[in-house]
């Protein structure tokens, strides 16, 4: 079977087994996360159709990034964790989800779900089997060590990478999960993995992010594509969000809920030039 290796260990976060556990204990513990190391609930309580969740360094956004999971310990394992993020490479096809492997992380392997890929990609119409967009692209895979410190290896994934993020893109994407998840009855929670506005001053990105983040809360896809261009703000994972929002509205949800926003400079020191972080939440109605 295919093996995916970690491409940013060492990089994005500790290659050392007990250094990368004591980083995510940190990011759980930090003034800026939720302040404690969650209980992870025995049994499954699915609450939530996903979350939006940063995807930098996590001495950056680890604290902002523990948010969402801090939410997610709380409902238990799902069956699968569907992980969308952008393509940073420009590799592989424009809408690429990884054929049936296993990701290696620090923390141990990990299963693609390929029954849940293989129904994806015949429902949606619009997603291509292709690995190479995902051999270098760290947006999902830092997400992973999170993951497997709270649930082990009760989980199985589906990687997909977006390089083609319009909201029509978006739209195909969430209503072939919504119609595959269905279809195969799984249990599963989405992930949006996107970061905010890029390298300019604390003030100027603070403020771009909120516009930004008060068009996701209101599940407004084509308000949000719009909010990006017109204000010049440089989120790079748009298609995810806007996947995410899509699925929600294909369940009922009527509003997402900001759970943490800060930037690169919280955690740094440096607000000359920083990177804006978001965890959202989208509640099952």
């Amino acid at each position: 079977m295919l093996v995916r290796p970690p491409a940013v260990a060492g990089t994005f976060y500790p290659s050392d087994v007990d250094e990368l556990m004591r980083l995510i204990e940190w990011s759980f513990t930090h003034p800026l996360g939720p302040g404690e190391v969650p209980q992870v609930s025995e049994v499954r309580r699915k609450e939530s159709v996903g979350f939006m969740v940063p995807h930098a360094g996590y001495i950056y956004s680890g604290p902002v990034a523990a948010w969402a999971y801090y939410y997610l310990a709380k409902e238990g394992p799902p069956e699968t964790v569907i992980i969308v993020g952008p393509n940073h490479t420009g590799l592989g096809s424009p809408i690429s989800i990884m054929p049936p492997s296993i990701w290696e992380t620090p923390l141990g392997h990990v299963h693609v779900d390929a029954e849940a890929v293989e129904e994806i990609v015949r429902e949606s119409g619009i997603v291509d089997v292709d690995h190479t967009a995902h051999i270098y692209e760290h947006s999902l895979e830092v997400q992973l060590p999170f993951l497997q410190y709270l649930f082990g290896n009760k989980f199985k994934i589906v990687p997909i990478v977006m390089a083609l993020q319009s909201p029509e893109a978006a739209k195909a994407l969430a209503k072939g999960i919504y119609n595959a998840m269905e279809k195969l009855g799984k249990d599963y929670v989405f992930l949006a993995s996107s970061d905010l506005n890029h390298y300019e001053p604390h003030e100027v990105t603070v403020k771009k992010d909120m516009m930004a983040i008060e068009r996701i809360l209101k599940l407004d896809t084509e308000g949000l594509y719009k909010t990006l261009i017109e204000n010049d703000i440089s989120m790079c994972g748009p298609g995810p969000v806007m996947t995410l929002m899509e699925l929600s509205k294909l369940y009922g949800t009527k509003e997402a809920v900001l759970l943490k926003h800060a930037t690169s400079g919280d955690t740094s020191g440096d607000y000359s030039q920083v990177v804006g972080y978001a965890s959202i939440r989208f509640p099952l109605p």
